[in-house]
């Protein structure tokens, strides 16, 4: 029996079929928002969550590439793409809960968390409904293994934890997310494209509680907020950040560019042709075209 909400973290993290792991997360969720469970106490989370035999995981590199068109085919991967990415937000959210329980942060730090988690939920539960729709479902194509590699990397400090899932990989979701929709409307899919806004805009509320919660450590431990962001995404976080950022989405978060464009090496520009700067400038306009 579940009494505190650090065993119900590590009930959903130990669970592997998808659906219940849903199930358990919406039903703590609601337990925790009405007082039915008392805060976590110290607990242990397992390295790794409990997966299912399906979808077969690979290594990044080993997985096919996706296509940018709009058959069915190329939908499915990308949807199945970003229900195993809602999948894994489940467990970051429940091993963020448990794990730092200890870390004395406010029950507003908890209260925010439970409900991220309990949006992930809700989030892959739409995709699996909408791939289930388009005649698939979660587990009929591989997925990559490389998504608990954040959660790993950062297991010993919540700074650490907040500066990389929230705020760099949520991020990243807001900044490729609008031209999916775009691509999926010109396609004529607007039942997925909805879906994608919508998960859109919850999402800026997920990196909203991770740079809010993140300047409060700063605050606790004297540091700097932008500057120690700078320094942990750097000691944590392989293959660096990357533009476009969708700048509006982000600061919609409070999550201004002053954090990320310094740290963020600008786009390559082609090598001018020889001949005037005038000359070099026509030919490169030419080019663009």
């Amino acid at each position: 029996m579940v009494s505190n909400l650090g065993e119900a973290a590590v009930a959903v993290l130990t669970t592997a079929p998808p659906l219940e792991k849903v199930r358990l997360t919406r039903a703590f969720a609601a337990a925790w928002r009405d007082g039915a469970l008392s805060p976590a106490v110290t607990v242990t989370p397992p390295d790794r969550p409990a997966r299912p035999e399906r979808p077969e995981l690979k290594l990044p590199r080993d997985m096919p590439k996706r296509g940018r068109g709009g058959s069915a085919q190329n939908r499915v991967a990308l949807l199945h793409a970003l229900a195993h990415i809602e999948l894994n937000a489940i467990d970051l959210a429940w091993d963020l809960v448990c794990r730092f329980a200890s870390a004395g942060l406010p029950k507003g730090f908890t209260d925010d968390w439970v409900r991220v988690a309990d949006d992930e939920a809700r989030h892959f539960v739409m995709l699996e409904e909408r791939l289930n729709a388009l005649g698939a479902s979660y587990g009929d194509l591989p997925a990559h293994d490389g998504l608990w590699q954040a959660a790993t990397e950062t297991a010993h400090d919540v700074a650490a934890r907040l500066a990389v899932v929230p705020m760099v990989l949520e991020a990243r979701g807001l900044d490729v997310t609008p031209d999916t929709v775009r691509r999926l409307r010109d396609f004529g899919d607007q039942e997925s494209a909805d879906l994608l806004q919508t998960i859109h805009d919850e999402e800026i509320d997920h990196v909203a509680a991770g740079r809010r919660w993140f300047v409060h450590l700063c605050a606790q431990r004297g540091a700097e907020p932008v500057a120690l962001w700078q320094e942990l995404v750097g000691r944590h976080f392989r293959g660096g950040l990357k533009r476009p950022f969708n700048v509006p989405s982000r600061e919609r978060a409070g999550f201004g560019p002053e954090y990320y464009e310094p740290i963020t090496p600008l786009p390559e520009q082609p090598a001018p042709r020889q001949g005037t700067t005038k000359q070099a400038a026509v030919d490169r306009q030419h080019e663009t075209r």
